[in-house]
């Protein structure tokens, strides 16, 4: 019986190139980079792309998966800005290199990204293949994507197989890394040929507006489900991600079928179609901060609670825009989750303890459109490490860790978070391990867009995104590109002309 050895690499990161903090070798050796049997050690993790190739080799007497490289996601605060080319040729340099030494391998299952932004390389991703492929040679490569991927025809050129997550809150990370793994498998066997065909719309559209269960998205979504069930093996549609500022940004649309061109085309034509007559709904104006707090506010004393304040645009952590609001326009039973802020959090570690009560000034110390520090007076009531076990639907099972977090009790029910870096709670789990008692709370802010709605919106009554200024806004035009595709909708200068 034939062995198929399939090699198992990941180097991932959602860039986003507006942030000043631009991300090194060292950001990337701070987040933790697995090698060899190490990179498939799932454990402690939850549901992931590793976990879903894992799953459809396992019990296979033919089928064995060799680790090679992942990383974690790179040290730095709030999002990382643009990667260094050193650092991408390093890290790719050492899956190629690791290839190379492996005896024997079949095949390639790589769990990218697709939003990665790197410093003299236009298409990293792509490229990530390519150098993979002239190690490797002319065996098939299969790829993962999320959703929040921007790829062109490069990259559909340099794979065999793409595969792109369906879920916004993304849910399905093991299944969508299944679907790779089965195809790569079955294609080894000689019983799948595969046959993938693209196309690229021309829309661009904030994050916020992409959640996967809700209109435009959801039509989508349910659309590609529809061609599978009409003979693709995987149809797939990345809205993209608006906030890095690369060529190919913006959405695309990968359909792999067996040895069917006809069929791959069809589905894949009428995906762009879909997604082009729904570009207008992929965009709306949301409320400010002052404005989106002030009508939470009514809506909590009209009984309409709780309800979750999406802060979606802060993409640093340090933002203080809506925290300011609830303090100045005199709101109670609240909780704010994360104001990042590694040097306040270093003072109340150095000079108080839990139960001291302290005067402190907070957050807007990163970047000035984060808004003014916000003074806070209150009781320390948790300060150091916490560790909970992930029980929401986005990670569930996994074991998370914040190094360094504290919490600050403003009193009328009114709830500070610190953390060193940009912080979403996935579901109340952080937050009860600290102390805070969630029954009480009657306003949530989470610095999130839409994962967070997994599990929040089955909390709050209400889930309520505002748009204060930040580096990841609804209002795309505030952004100034320098790499913008001309024709790209709704602020290519196609349509500013």
């Amino acid at each position: 019986m034939a062995l198929y050895r399939i090699a198992v690499a990941s180097f991932s990161h959602e860039t986003l190139t507006f942030c000043p903090e631009p991300t090194d070798l060292e950001a990337w050796e701070g987040g933790g980079i697995k090698y060899g049997y190490e990179t498939l050690d799932t454990s402690g993790e939850g549901k992931t792309y590793i976990t879903g190739f894992k799953e459809a080799a396992n019990g296979l007497d033919d089928v064995e998966l060799v680790g090679v490289l992942r990383t974690g996601w790179p040290r730095t605060i709030g999002y990382g800005s643009w990667i260094s080319t050193e650092a991408f040729d390093v890290i790719t340099a050492r899956i190629t290199s690791r290839l190379e030494e492996l005896a024997q391998i079949e095949g390639v299952l790589l769990a990218l990204h697709g939003a990665m932004a790197v410093r003299n390389v236009p298409r990293p991703e792509a490229e990530i293949v390519r150098r993979v492929r002239h190690v490797v040679g002319n065996i098939p490569i299969m790829v993962t994507f999320d959703l929040h991927a921007n790829e062109d025809v490069e990259m559909a050129n340099a794979a065999d197989g793409i595969f792109v997550l369906k879920t916004y809150p993304h849910l399905d990370s093991h299944e969508t890394g299944y679907v790779a793994s089965k195809c790569m498998i079955e294609t080894l066997r000689g019983n799948f040929k595969p046959t993938m065909a693209f196309r690229k719309p021309p829309i661009v559209s904030a994050s916020v507006f992409q959640a996967s269960a809700f209109h435009p998205m959801k039509k989508v979504y349910d659309r590609c489900r529809e061609w599978e069930r009409k003979g693709v093996y995987c149809a797939s549609v990345a809205p993209g991600f608006a906030y890095a500022d690369v060529p190919d940004l913006g959405a695309s649309v990968f359909v792999v079928t067996n040895d069917d061109r006809a069929l791959a085309e069809k589905a894949a034509q009428d995906l762009h179609d879909l997604m082009w007559n729904l570009r207008e709904d992929l965009t709306r104006i949301l409320p400010g901060a002052k404005e989106g707090v002030r009508q939470v506010m009514e809506m909590v004393a009209s009984g309409n609670k709780p309800i979750v304040i999406a802060y979606h645009d802060d993409r640093l952590g340090d933002g203080t825009h809506v925290v300011r609001e609830l303090l100045e326009q005199g709101a109670v039973n609240w909780c704010s989750t994360c104001t990042a802020d590694p040097d306040a959090l270093a003072y109340l570690r150095e000079s108080h303890s839990i139960g001291d009560t302290v005067d402190l000034s907070v957050g807007a110390w990163l970047h000035e459109i984060s808004g003014e520090p916000v003074e806070v007076s209150g009781g320390i009531r948790f300060l150091g490490e916490l560790e909970w076990v992930e029980t929401g639907l986005v990670g569930r099972g996994a074991t998370r860790t914040l190094e360094n977090v504290a919490w600050l009790d403003l009193g009328k029910n009114r709830h500070v978070v610190i953390t060193e870096r940009l912080f979403a709670p996935m579901s109340s789990d952080p937050l009860k391990a600290m102390g805070i008692d969630m029954d009480s709370i009657d306003i949530v802010e989470i610095k999130s867009r839409v994962h967070h709605k997994a599990y929040w919106d089955t909390w709050s009554a209400v889930d309520f995104p505002v748009d204060p200024p930040g580096l990841g806004p609804a209002n795309l035009g505030i952004l100034e590109y320098k790499y913008l595709p001309w024709d790209i909708y709704p602020i290519g200068e196609k349509y500013l002309s």
